[in-house]
């Protein structure tokens, strides 16, 4: 049975090829307009940025989710960075993906515009042409869904985001998954508690595979961070970062939300 995970990356693969994303042409100008992107707008270092006392946060700017659908009817991305920032998130992570979640490339170019901090494109890499945007858009940071991409694939578009000084989140779901990418020296590992086929959260999910993660990556945990209580778990396991979206987004007090999660694993 096609899950809404085959549906949406499906999607992807398509637009990619309905685009002409894999012509050399393409590839050869958006590797170009990289270059050029890079050399304004250098990338913010958004391992660095995670790297620091207590836990970090990655804060999200979403409109909608796919099991939950709009998560706040006016979203104005340059005020939620703000506001982000000012509660003392590390980095942002912004949807783009406008088909499934409502986002736009305009949504991280004005979160990160009205910021300091650095910022990653979340969304559906499939191919190195998906990179190559990411950095023109003005990403610091991009995603890669292990399980959703070949050996190839990943380290195809992995090269990529090296050449042009740019990060690389590998996003994991169990230890079979990290074992994949240790090849790489990822420093930069995700563990996503959602799972992406039934969209269900998994609490014990990021703690269960912590320890298969290298101690030379930064550890970030994805997803089902509903609050302090459980930022303090994923501190204990041994994660360096939280990505947390939802609960953030819809937060009366997102400033208060964030400085209650950065205060985990702090010295008393």
């Amino acid at each position: 049975m096609e899950t809404y995970l085959d549906k949406i990356v499906a999607w992807h693969r398509h637009r990619a090829v309905d685009a002409g994303l894999h012509d050399e042409a393409v590839l050869s100008e958006l590797g170009r307009r990289a270059t050029e992107a890079r050399r304004v707008n250098p990338a913010r270092g958004f391992a660095d940025a995670l790297r620091g006392p207590g836990l970090s946060v990655i804060a999200e700017v979403k409109r909608r989710s796919p099991s939950r659908g709009d998560l706040v009817e006016t979203l104005n991305p340059a005020e939620l960075a703000t506001e982000y920032a000012l509660g003392g998130a590390s980095a942002l992570s912004v949807l783009t993906d406008s088909a499934h979640f409502g986002g736009s490339v305009d949504d991280l170019q004005l979160a990160r515009a009205a910021v300091t901090i650095p910022v990653i494109r979340k969304d559906f890499t499939v191919c190195e042409a998906d990179v190559l945007e990411a950095i023109v858009m003005g990403a610091d940071c991009v995603l890669l869904i292990v399980a959703v991409l070949t050996d190839e694939e990943l380290e195809r578009c992995s090269d990529v985001a090296a050449a042009h000084q740019t990060d690389v989140l590998w996003e994991t779901h169990d230890e079979r998954e990290v074992e994949r990418i240790l090849r790489y020296r990822p420093m930069l590992v995700g563990v996503n508690q959602r799972d992406l086929h039934s969209f269900l959260v998994d609490q014990e999910r990021a703690v269960r595979v912590a320890a298969s993660i290298p101690d030379y990556a930064v550890k970030v945990a994805e997803s089902g961070v509903r609050g302090p209580v459980d930022a303090a778990v994923l501190a204990a396991a041994g994660y360096d970062a939280v990505l947390v979206g939802e609960s953030l987004v819809k937060s009366a007090d997102r400033i208060a939300a964030i400085r209650a999660l950065t205060s985990t694993g702090l010295p008393t």
